[in-house]
């Protein structure tokens, strides 16, 4: 089968670290860490496992730092080489094992990516795992299969990035008939954001800031109002097409590139903002909530500095190695600080719901309409274009960026 593969070189770590990340065509060429390849499909870890075909497979922020190595190398010993990149997957199950329970073949499907303890056949489970929260599990590196926090960053489990993955039936989430292929594939993005937002809810009369309205920012937002938060939110956005989309999502205003994103928080909520003999402002007073879907040194520095006393901030965005933030924030506003990764178990209307089960929930009663955020659909042959759109995506009016591999042989 055709695949788009990454492998652990440490010169081409380098090579693409220092010079490649510049340019796309370098990010994704000879000397790169990616590379289509010809392989074997996986093979069945266990007798439950189950093979799945994809159909479409979005790109995801973390899939574009893995590639220009503009990520920490955190992750590193967490997962497992050569591996086929694509965790945003919506596909049509191929094959079952003999123990793969309620699975059928034909079934169409979308895919939680995370490989906690019930896919690794881990019992009893870790102590996130039982409690639920599985893109927390501590035993990434034990079970049934090779180290790898996800599909996509496992050398067992193939990838989307194919035409053949293999998933244990604990990931597996029949995709509702009234849903589309373009709706389901953003399940797993948009689960990333609801349980971002469900760590930090917001009451209705709260100020919510929403920094960055690139795939993450914009489900971010949609998520606060599929769930039906009245808080008035207030967006950063970067490019026009971001601004226009996070203002059809809920967003009560969008501060964009041409504004002054303190002096339009401060005008909102009476914030004062004082200039200190060196550095950046002091703002007194803020959102009572904000959430970082950037990532980066300012944004977090920014997100820190823009919250109010006894506010929360959020890092939805994936970080790499942020430098430069000025952490007194945190200490004199007494500000709470949290990552939100992946997605695991929420509470909702009194009742424990998986994330994934509760976005399509979300989709299929139409609480929100995510269509317009799919923008741009890729054979997997054209990857090097793919990559290279979902990396300027901001910049040429593009959101999420997937592969159609409906149409692709299975070999």
């Amino acid at each position: 089968m055709k695949a788009v593969q990454y492998i652990k070189s440490v010169p081409r770590y380098l090579f693409v670290r220092t010079i490649g990340h510049r340019s796309p065509v370098l990010a994704t060429g000879a000397l790169s860490c990616i590379r289509m390849v010809d392989v074997d499909p996986p093979v069945l870890p266990t007798p439950a496992w189950v093979r799945i075909r994809p159909r479409l497979t979005g790109i995801c922020g973390s899939d574009l730092s893995t590639i220009k190595a503009g990520g920490s190398p955190y992750f590193s010993p967490l997962i497992s080489s050569p591996f086929v990149l694509g965790h945003e997957v919506v596909g049509e199950v191929l094959e079952t094992g003999p123990e793969s329970g309620g699975v059928s073949r034909g079934d169409r499907v979308a895919i939680e990516p995370g490989l906690c303890c019930p896919v690794r056949g881990i019992d009893p489970p870790c102590p996130s795992c039982r409690e639920g929260d599985f893109g927390l599990c501590e035993m990434v590196m034990h079970g049934d299969i090779s180290p790898g926090i996800q599909t996509g960053y496992c050398r067992d489990t193939g990838g989307g990035w194919s035409t053949s993955l293999v998933a244990h039936p604990f990931q597996v989430h029949p995709v509702p008939e009234r849903l589309t292929d373009e709706e389901a594939v953003l399940i797993e993005p948009f689960s990333c954001c609801l349980h971002a937002v469900m760590k930090s809810f917001p009451s209705d009369d709260e100020t919510v800031l929403v920094i960055g309205c690139g795939a993450i920012g914009l489900l971010t937002i949609a998520s606060i109002r599929a769930l039906g938060a009245k808080c008035r939110i207030l967006a950063a956005a970067r490019y026009g097409h971001q601004e226009t989309l996070a203002a059809e999502l809920g967003a009560d205003r969008v501060i964009g590139r041409g504004d002054g994103l303190y002096e339009s928080l401060s005008e909102v909520t009476g914030a004062e903002i004082h200039r200190p003999e060196i550095g950046r402002p002091v703002f007194i007073g803020g959102a009572n909530r904000t959430f970082d879907c950037v990532g980066s040194s300012r944004s977090i520095d920014d997100a820190l500095r823009l919250t109010g006393s006894g506010g929360c901030v959020t890092v939805v965005g994936m970080p790499g190695i942020p430098s430069g933030i000025d952490w007194t924030a945190v200490w004199y506003k007494e500000l709470k600080v949290q990552g939100a990764y992946a997605y695991g178990t929420e509470k909702y209307e009194n009742r424990s719901v998986r994330t994934f089960d509760l976005a399509m929930r979300l989709l299929e009663e139409g609480k929100v309409d995510l269509k317009p955020l799919l923008t741009d659909l890729y054979p997997l042959k054209d990857y090097r274009k793919a990559i290279g759109r979902a990396l300027k995506a901001g910049s040429q009016g593009a959101v999420k960026v997937a592969f159609d591999l409906r149409d692709e042989p299975a070999r």
